[in-house]
C-alpha cells in the first residue's frame, strides 16, 4: 500500500524532526553502526574459517592422488586464509565487545592489597611458612 503525498511529507517531517532531537538514535537505528559492522565482519571471518578448513582437508585429500604438488599447494593455502580469517575475527570480536587494547600498555589488573594478602601485606607463601613453623614449634620438631 503507497502513501500519499501528504503522508510522506508527514513522515518525513517526523523523521527530519527525530534525527534533530536525537541523532544518536537515528544512527543506531539506521544499522550502520560500528558494533553491527564488526560484528558482520567477525562472522564472515568465521565462516572464512571453515571455508580455509575445507581447503587444507580438500588439498590433503588431493595430495593423496596424483597430483601431490596441487594437494600441497590448496593446504597451504587453505591454511593461510585460515589465519588471516581468525585474525580477523579477534580483531572484529575485540571491537564488538569492547575490549580494545591500549598499545604499550597492560591491560593486567591491579592487585587489590588486604583482601587476599592479609592485613600485614604477607604474601600467600609467607603466611603458609610461618604457619607451617608455628606448627612445627607447637609439636616439639
Amino acid at each position: 500500500m503507497a502513501l500519499s503525498e501528504d503522508e510522506e511529507r508527514l513522515l518525513q517531517q517526523m523523521e527530519a524532526a527525530l534525527a534533530a532531537e536525537d541523532p544518536k538514535l537515528v544512527h543506531t537505528l539506521s544499522g550502520k553502526g560500528t558494533r553491527r559492522v564488526h560484528r558482520r565482519r567477525a562472522a564472515i571471518a568465521g565462516v572464512g574459517f571453515f571455508l580455509g578448513l575445507g581447503m587444507l582437508v580438500g588439498g590433503m585429500a588431493v595430495g593423496m592422488s596424483n597430483h601431490p604438488v596441487v594437494g600441497i599447494l590448496v593446504s597451504v593455502v587453505g591454511f593461510v586464509v585460515m589465519v588471516a580469517a581468525a585474525v580477523t575475527a579477534i580483531y572484529a570480536w575485540q571491537h564488538v565487545t569492547g575490549a580494545q587494547t591500549v598499545p604499550g600498555r597492560s591491560n593486567d589488573r591491579p592487585k587489590p592489597q588486604g583482601s587476599s594478602t592479609g592485613t600485614s601485606g604477607q604474601g600467600f607463601m609467607d603466611k603458609m611458612e610461618e604457619r607451617w613453623k608455628r606448627r612445627r614449634d607447637e609439636s616439639g620438631f
